[in-house]
């Protein structure tokens, strides 16, 4: 099971598309919307970012995330294709998934992240989470909705 609500979300540092270390708390005092994915690509993972990229509205003053076990060269050529600019994918590559498993997020057998949205406050405390099988997608209008009482 993933995190709680209002427990503080546990900070990390990954490497971004660009490159760049992106470390969370580097976001506070911004609500931020965290995504792990299973892998870049996928059927399920493209219909999830191609939503998240295709209305970014709802995410304005908010920090996006994604976050898969896939390399950044991999991340970098998925978030031109989904036309992501507004998202940072950040590689969980090496050590292989540890944010994953800092989330309680890591599927161990697949050696992949789950599939989990969690929303952060601009305190990193986690005011909503949806954790769901690797084929099914967060309620992103429950999210969204969560995401706006940050913003308030």
């Amino acid at each position: 099971m993933a995190l709680e609500i209002g427990t503080e979300a546990p900070d990390f540092t990954l490497v971004s598309t660009d490159g760049e270390e992106v470390t969370l708390s580097q976001f506070r005092g911004t609500p931020v919307y965290l995504n792990f994915f299973p892998a870049a690509f996928s059927p399920v993972c493209v219909d999830w970012f191609t939503g998240i990229a295709g209305d970014g509205s709802p995410y304005e003053g908010a920090v996006v995330i994604g976050i898969s076990v896939d390399n950044k060269w991999s991340l970098t050529a998925f978030k031109q294709q989904m036309k992501a600019n507004e998202v940072h994918f950040l590689a969980d590559f090496h050590p292989r998934g540890e944010v994953a498993k800092a989330y309680d997020v890591f599927l161990d057998q697949a050696g992949v992240s789950g599939r989990a949205t969690f929303v952060i406050d601009a305190n990193g405390i986690i005011v909503d989470v949806d954790q769901v099988a690797p084929l099914e997608t967060p309620d992103m209008d429950r999210l969204i909705a969560s995401l706006a009482t940050c913003k308030s």
